[in-house]
C-alpha cells in the first residue's frame, strides 16, 4: 500500500517531497520515477542530482492533511514512523493561482486520492 500511494503521488507535477531530521530538510520535487527493491522504494534515478531512498519497513502510516492558514490552505500527505515522527512529506504545491485563488483542479486532484486511499493510513500493525 505504501508503495502503491507514493507511485500515486510521484507522477503527479508540483508536489514537494520534504524529509526533515534534526538538523536537515532535504526538498526533491515530482514527477519523480519510483521502483522497490526489497525494503528499499526508491523516487527518482540513482544517477540523478537529488533522489531518496525510503525504507518502507520503518514507515508505518500516513495522513493526508488539509491545514488552514490566514491566506490559504495547504494540502499534505505525512508520512510517520512507529513513534509518530515525521519522516516525509508531500506537499501539493501550486494549489493556487495569482489572485489566491484555490485551482479546482488541483483540489479535486487531491481530493480522488484522499478518497482511495482514506485520510489516515496504516502500513504496518506490529512495527518493532
Amino acid at each position: 500500500m505504501l508503495f502503491e500511494l507514493l507511485s500515486d503521488i510521484v507522477k503527479i507535477e508540483n508536489v514537494l517531497f520534504v524529509v526533515k531530521s534534526e538538523g536537515v530538510t532535504s526538498e526533491v520535487r515530482s514527477p519523480l520515477s519510483i521502483k522497490q527493491k526489497e525494503k528499499w522504494i526508491t523516487l527518482g534515478e540513482n544517477d540523478d542530482p537529488a533522489h531518496m531512498h525510503i525504507d518502507s519497513e520503518l514507515i508505518s502510516h500516513a495522513e493526508f492533511i488539509k491545514e488552514i492558514k490566514p491566506e490559504r490552505t495547504s494540502f499534505s500527505v505525512r508520512f510517520y514512523n512507529k513513534d509518530n515522527q515525521r519522516v516525509l512529506a508531500a506537499f501539493f504545491t501550486k494549489m493556487y493561482d495569482d489572485s489566491k485563488t484555490l485551482i479546482p483542479e488541483r483540489k479535486k486532484l487531491y481530493e480522488q486520492m484522499n478518497q482511495k486511499f482514506s485520510s489516515k493510513i496504516n502500513f504496518k500493525k506490529n512495527l518493532v
